[in-house]
């Protein structure tokens, strides 16, 4: 699998580790040192994957996925230093695909965007399922677990993988209920440094996506003191 990663490491070694890495592997890589060349790199040169350091100089790594979830769904890994609970959940909760904390494995981070991108390109293009395909209906939602596709109210959701791992596994039992320890063995990027919060983060964005109104959900509903469930919406 070949692609356009933009690195955007403000740690020259570091960023050349990556480089070397994934060129070896037949990527493409860019790289940049700042927020600003990021921001201008990703405007000139949209890249088919970033791989985000969180510190940066003039804004943050948070602010640059906030940034870019907010023009489309370019898969994000954060490679940082920083892998406290709290940097896992604010990771998450701003869209990234992926988590990894350094000191890290080349090998293992070539893999990690492998997957990212496999995932990604499979999402590309959502369509209607075939009437034999095995997507799972629940109510007006459409989950397609083939071809990592979701349609609701027969529109495309771009979901980041463990989002769709947590709406897969639920659409698959519609009504039954999921604690979070079960819905968290279904995810894979952050299955390291994860807590079981994580998964509220999760289910919190996928209420953005899914519920007309994400404060008064009809679709995906909490149980108190148990976990959560995916329902047809009345």
């Amino acid at each position: 699998m070949s692609g356009t990663i933009l690195i955007v490491e403000d740690d020259p070694k570091q960023a050349e580790l990556i480089r070397v890495s994934l060129v070896s592997e037949g990527y493409r890589a860019t790289v940049v040192h700042d927020a600003p060349a990021a921001f201008r790199s990703l405007e000139d040169r949209p890249p088919d994957l970033v791989v985000l350091d969180l510190m940066l100089p003039g804004a943050d790594g948070l602010s640059i996925c906030r940034w870019l979830r907010g023009r489309g769904d370019t898969p994000v890994l954060m490679l940082t230093a920083r892998s406290t609970e709290a940097d896992v959940l604010a990771g998450l909760d701003v869209g990234a695909d992926d988590y990894m904390t350094k000191p890290y494995s080349p090998r293992e981070l070539v893999a990690r965007i492998r997957t990212v991108l496999r995932r990604a390109r499979g999402s590309v293009g959502a369509e209607a399922p075939a009437p034999n395909s095995t997507a799972l209906h629940v109510g007006a939602l459409v989950v397609d677990p083939v071809h990592h596709t979701v349609l609701c109210d027969g529109h495309p959701v771009a979901c980041t993988p463990d989002e769709f791992a947590v709406l897969a596994a639920m659409a698959a039992a519609p009504g039954r209920v999921f604690t979070r320890a079960q819905l968290l063995r279904h995810t894979r990027g952050f299955n390291r440094a994860s807590t079981e919060r994580a998964v509220d983060v999760h289910v919190m964005n996928l209420r953005r996506k899914i519920e007309p109104d994400p404060a008064k959900p009809t679709r995906l509903l909490t149980v108190y003191g148990v976990g959560y469930k995916l329902v047809g919406a009345p």
